[in-house]
């Protein structure tokens, strides 16, 4: 019997790993251990496999499914040796069953019930890489770095990263309490969601101020290149003309599709190269460059990003950096400069992997590093000094000064509606106003 459990094994380690084992009409052929040995020596002597270790993985195999508590199936050693493979790579290389696969193509549908936060796997904790706008999540306060240690009652630690995702989403309404290890707090707190349908709108925009733009791009999906020229061309109907300038708000948006970053990038880019990606394989390089065309026509833009900017909010940030076309502003970005390739398995499943890393047009490599602006800084709350009653004393108020010969009528100093917007917006995204005040800085200078 230890013989027969032994061989069967063999073959279906043979599937997995590339050994050639024969089949019979009617199904896989037994062999005796001896046998599957040499062929497995012979296979490995021409193919380089290390024949030390997958003894030792058959072993193992062996004595898991003969000595364990209970009973576990084949497929289920196996599959959990191909998670193991995987897993140990990087954060991002994983198996994907049919079931999981399909939760691949929800996530990326644009409309799916849940949390709205984007995770990956940290030291056995789920990690935010960034809450995602309008969502529970985001209105919640989940941030980016957050470390989500239990959901429910269940522990994080020992789950896989799908699984936690599954166990973050549900039925629209239905409530999930999970608790969150955050740097700034000492120690873990509880937070309560109601999950929803969580519908993405790519891009949105506004108006700042006179003829200075806001966008913001919340995650790069298929269609974000087309909706970024739309709002833009808004943005030139209520301005009556050309924009001064706008600000590109990156902050917490985790990435998406590399088609879509190239096509934002290309809006503001007129020539060079965007980003190029390289891997072992020479299949897998590629290069990606600018067309000619600049939707601002050289107006100034600032481009704020975060730590919670990952992935392809990187790549555009890399490309108009090193281009010269925009000021990054803000915190260093997440690092997260690694190509996934899904690749659909005859059973159903999906192999997920990482295959290359990304380049800015100068040749740094993003992975880990991520993107350092050119103006840091902090996201503060501001709020607003108790206003004075006393008007400022000048030149204008002293007995007997000379009035000004270029001016119709003496001017009455007070608070202009520009400046009541300004304060505003600094008390309600403090970094938003910073960049506004650099954006106009930029336009005059640009004007002289």
């Amino acid at each position: 019997m230890r013989s027969k459990t032994r061989s069967s094994l063999l073959i279906a380690l043979g599937v997995v790993i590339g050994v050639i084992v024969s089949v019979a009409q009617g199904g896989l052929a037994e062999r005796s251990d001896a046998s599957n040995a040499e062929n497995a020596e012979a296979q490995g002597e021409g193919q380089g496999l290390p024949l030390d270790e997958l003894r030792t993985f058959v072993e193992i195999l062996n004595r898991v499914k003969q000595g364990y508590v209970e009973d576990v199936s084949d497929q289920t050693l196996l599959e959990n040796s191909i998670r193991g493979m995987l897993d140990g790579l990087d954060p991002h290389s994983a198996y994907l069953n049919a079931e999981e696969f399909k939760e691949i193509s929800i996530s990326t549908s644009g409309k799916f019930g849940g949390l709205g936060i984007e995770v990956q796997m940290s030291n056995g904790f789920v990690k935010v890489v960034a809450p995602i706008d309008d969502t529970p999540a985001s209105k919640a306060n989940i941030q980016a770095g957050d470390l989500i240690i239990r959901i429910d009652d269940q522990a994080v630690k020992g789950m896989s990263l799908m699984d936690a995702v599954k166990a973050m989403r549900g039925d629209a309404g239905s409530e999930v309490t999970l608790t969150i290890l955050r740097e700034q707090r000492d120690e873990p707190f509880k937070v309560t969601l109601e999950r929803a349908v969580i519908r993405v709108e790519s891009v949105k925009s506004r108006m700042l101020d006179r003829g200075y733009g806001y966008v913001r791009i919340t995650q790069f999906s298929s269609q974000t290149g087309d909706s970024l020229q739309r709002e833009l061309a808004d943005l030139k109907d209520e301005a009556n003309g050309p924009l001064r300038g706008i600000v590109l708000d990156l902050r917490n948006n985790p990435g998406g599709v590399l088609s879509s970053a190239v096509d934002v990038a290309d809006t503001f880019i007129n020539s060079g190269d965007i980003v190029s990606i390289r891997g072992r394989a020479p299949n897998t390089d590629q290069q990606f460059t600018a067309t000619p065309g600049d939707m601002l026509d050289g107006a100034p833009i600032v481009v704020l990003v975060n730590e919670g900017s990952a992935s392809a909010s990187e790549i555009v940030a890399g490309a108009l950096q090193d281009d010269n076309r925009a000021v990054i502003m803000g915190n260093r970005t997440f690092g997260k400069g690694s190509v996934q390739t899904i690749v659909p398995l005859a059973n159903g499943a999906a192999l997920k992997l990482t295959t290359a890393r990304y380049y800015t047009p100068s040749g740094r490599s993003i992975q880990a590093e991520g993107i350092e602006p050119d103006v840091g800084i902090q996201n503060v709350n501001v709020t607003a000094a108790e206003s004075s009653e006393v008007t400022p004393f000048s030149e204008a108020d002293l007995a007997g000064a000379l009035s000004n010969d270029t001016a119709d009528s003496k001017r009455v100093p007070g608070p202009s509606d520009e400046a009541t917007s300004s304060a505003d917006l600094a008390q309600t995204d403090y970094p938003l106003y910073e960049a506004l005040n650099l954006l106009k800085g930029l336009h005059i200078l640009r004007n002289r």
